[in-house]
């Protein structure tokens, strides 16, 4: 038996895979191999036939940056022409929109902007939990650490202050790749790999669950890969504050990083990796908003086990280029269709609303 059917067997078994062995299987294992192995994971963790997903509304509060990270097409530069920060009557109009739809919770996100103080982020956050009954899943690492040391506060105090105006999870957005080599050439201004960890750390310490993610395709090799999943991995197993992974692929579109995009392949690979190696994490969702909705169909056999949102707004993405949407009812046929049943989530995986007659208890 050679070293990649050892660990085929081993990954097979529900043995914990270890870093070299995950590169392997990235570089080496067949594609129905990785989707045969991610499946009987996904089964393992998730034994019910169900795909979730969640109705909510991506809104960037502000596109004013001084990050100027090289693969985003969606920030602008202070005193730009299209530079804007929310207003209060616009953020009603779309919250009462979400919610006529059926919506759940906001991700609200936006640039790190020089002009916003802390006070600024707490007066947003009540506005939203005094007017309407919505989860804010809310302002990445990058974010946070940026408030924390424009306000001369510790990242706790920062993310108390966060929760106590109404902050109820945090995204896990501004990981892209967790190798700081990668990050000096793609978002120097941005925080550095330690300091994303510090902030998850923290604020799963604080009592929030987050989110994990990776922005794969650009500058990175297979190894740089792997070494990010392997500190989220190493985080979880000390903190447990993950709720689910979404790896995606970079769109160069209208940005300054000029590659191939990478292939529905290339992007299935890792997928099916991830879900082996992150066997901490319950939850993988596939990125329709990236893959378009064939692909994330066939994801649901590569490990994932949820669609995430449907997404009533997106913007980020949208200005590299890719613009793939997918409604509430269109999701709940994509399900079916391969075989699922479709479930409604909230933000922690807690059914709301099972469709045609799904039985599971809130909170499975």
């Amino acid at each position: 038996m050679n070293n990649l059917d050892k660990i085929i067997e081993k990954a097979a078994s529900n043995e914990r895979i270890n870093s070299s062995e995950a590169l392997t299987l990235l570089n080496e294992a067949e594609l129905l191999t990785l989707a045969e192995l991610a499946n009987k994971k996904r089964q393992h963790l998730n034994p019910e036939p169900v795909v979730t997903f969640v109705v909510d509304r991506n809104i960037n509060y502000t596109n004013i940056c001084i990050s100027g990270c090289l693969f985003c097409a969606f920030y602008c530069p202070p005193g730009h022409a299209d530079a804007y920060v929310i207003s209060k009557k616009e953020l009603k109009e779309k919250i009462e929109e979400t919610l006529s739809l059926g919506g759940t919770q906001i991700l609200i996100q936006g640039g790190l902007n020089p002009s916003l103080s802390l006070d600024y982020y707490i007066d947003l956050l009540k506005f939203i939990k005094d007017n309407f009954p919505v989860h804010i899943h809310g302002f990445s690492p990058p974010e946070i650490a940026f408030i924390a040391e424009k306000s001369s506060l510790s990242l706790k105090d920062t993310i108390n202050k966060l929760i106590d105006a109404g902050l109820g999870s945090i995204p896990g957005g501004g990981a892209e790749i967790l190798v700081d080599e990668i990050r000096e050439k793609t978002s120097p201004n941005k925080c550095s790999v330690d300091q994303w960890l510090e902030v998850m750390k923290t604020a799963h310490n604080c009592g929030l669950r987050t989110t994990a993610t990776m922005m794969f395709g650009h500058m990175e090799k297979p190894e740089h890969i792997i070494e990010h999943l392997m500190k989220i991995r190493n985080l979880q197993d000390n903190t447990g504050g993950f709720t689910a992974f979404i790896p995606w692929t970079f769109q160069p579109d209208n940005t300054r990083i000029k590659v191939e995009k990478a292939t529905s392949v290339e992007y299935l690979r890792v997928l099916a990796v991830s879900r082996l190696f992150l066997d901490n994490i319950q939850n993988i969702q596939a990125s329709w908003v990236t893959q378009g909705d064939k692909i994330a169909q066939v994801a649901l056999v590569f490990g994932a086990n949820d669609l995430g949102s449907t997404m009533i707004e997106e913007n980020v993405v949208a200005a590299a280029g890719v613009k793939f949407r997918l409604p509430k009812e269109e999701m709940i046929r994509l399900i079916q269709d391969a075989g699922y049943a479709a479930a409604q989530r909230d933000c922690f995986y807690n059914i709301i609303v099972a469709v045609h007659g799904l039985k599971l208890e809130i909170g499975k």
